[in-house]
This record gives structure tokens, C-alpha cells and sequence, in this order.
């Protein structure tokens, strides 16, 4: 009975929203929260699952297989697939939340990209800020969480390990593969790596 109940809910909010103007795809597969407040445009593709507390503006993209809560999403913003957006985060308009990327406790700036594989956790990221594929920020330091503050037009490379509490300033570039403990200064590249070795002639014992 409780299961009939519950599935009688999800059709009444479905409904509401396709009567709304909402694009589903698969409306099935969809699931909704009884709080939950749509803009105009947006479009949801299968196997979405809104939680509790999530506000979602207008010409919106949420693609399959995202989990999303007690969040904020602003205007022209595309979220996964398989993205997961967790309490009190804001996703600035024009940002992009890409495939297999968390989000939690974050304000993702305007133009903002995150496209893939990727953790942020209590920071704050600045406008047109492009985060490469496998960026962690370190937030927990086993007591207590800290927070990374990215500025506005920063880059950081592919595989970067952010870690808290960290300030990289405004245009700097961060390279990939990089390990980030101190305060990254305006406008210059941080970079920790570990130098090439190349044995010539090398055979396998």
C-alpha cells in the first residue's frame, strides 16, 4: 500500500511538471521531491533523482543517471551524466557539471566548468574557471573540513590534488598532475612534479 501511495505521487508531480513544460524524456524513471521548484526550459533526462530542497532555474540540462539535493541551480546550467550535486551547493549560471563529477558544500561560479571525474568539496570556485578531469580538493584533514577558494578565469591541469585550506588566486594556471599546498599567487603557474626518468635500452629482467 505505502509503495501504490508513493508511486501515486510521483505520477501527480510528474505530470505537474510535464504539464509545466518540463522535457522528459523518460518521465518514469524520473523522481521528484515535493518541494522541489522548476524554471522554464528545462529539460530532464532518464534516471534523474531529486532529492529534498532543490531549486533548478531556467533553460537547464540535467542528463541521465544525476543525483541532486538541497541545492541551487541558476539559468543555462548542464549537470552530468552521473553527476552527483550534494546539500548547499550553488551552480552559477553557465556553469557545467560534466560525468562522474561530486559537488558538496560549493559555489560553482558563473561560466564554471567542471567536465569530469572530479571531487570539489567546501570551496568556492570564481567565474569561467575550467577544473581538468580528476581534480580532488583535499578538504578533510581527519578533524575538521577546510575550505580551497579558486578565483575568477583560473585553470588547473588534469589529476591536481587541491589541498585545503587553499587560496589559488585569479588567472593562475595550476599544471597537471600537481600536488597544491600553499597560496598560489595571481597570474602565475604552480607546478609540483616529479622529473622524467627514461632508462635507454631498457630490457625486462
Amino acid at each position: 500500500m505505502k509503495e501504490l501511495n508513493l508511486q501515486k505521487i510521483q505520477d501527480k508531480l510528474r505530470n505537474k511538471f510535464l504539464n509545466n513544460g518540463v522535457q522528459m524524456i523518460a518521465p518514469e524513471t524520473i523522481f521528484f521531491s515535493n518541494d522541489t521548484k522548476i524554471g522554464k526550459n528545462v529539460t530532464i533526462e532518464p534516471y534523474v533523482v531529486i532529492g529534498n530542497n532543490v531549486k533548478i532555474g531556467n533553460n537547464v540540462i540535467i542528463k541521465s543517471f544525476s543525483h541532486l539535493e538541497s541545492c541551487k541551480i541558476e539559468n543555462n546550467v548542464e549537470i552530468g551524466p552521473y553527476a552527483r550535486i550534494r546539500p548547499n551547493t550553488i551552480l552559477k549560471e553557465g556553469s557545467k557539471i560534466g560525468n562522474f563529477v561530486e559537488v558538496k558544500k560549493s559555489i560553482v561560479g558563473k561560466k564554471s566548468k567542471v567536465n569530469h571525474l572530479s571531487y570539489i568539496g567546501d570551496s568556492e570556485i570564481g567565474k569561467s574557471v575550467n577544473i581538468g578531469a580528476g581534480t580532488i580538493t583535499c578538504n578533510y584533514d581527519g578533524v575538521k573540513k577546510n575550505k580551497t577558494k579558486i578565483k575568477d578565469k583560473v585553470f588547473i591541469g588534469s589529476n591536481s590534488s587541491l589541498v585545503a585550506p587553499l587560496i589559488i588566486e585569479q588567472g593562475s594556471v595550476v599544471g597537471a598532475g600537481s600536488v597544491i599546498t600553499k597560496r598560489v599567487k595571481k597570474k602565475s603557474l604552480a607546478l609540483t612534479r616529479s622529473s622524467q626518468i627514461e632508462v635507454k635500452h631498457y630490457k625486462k629482467k
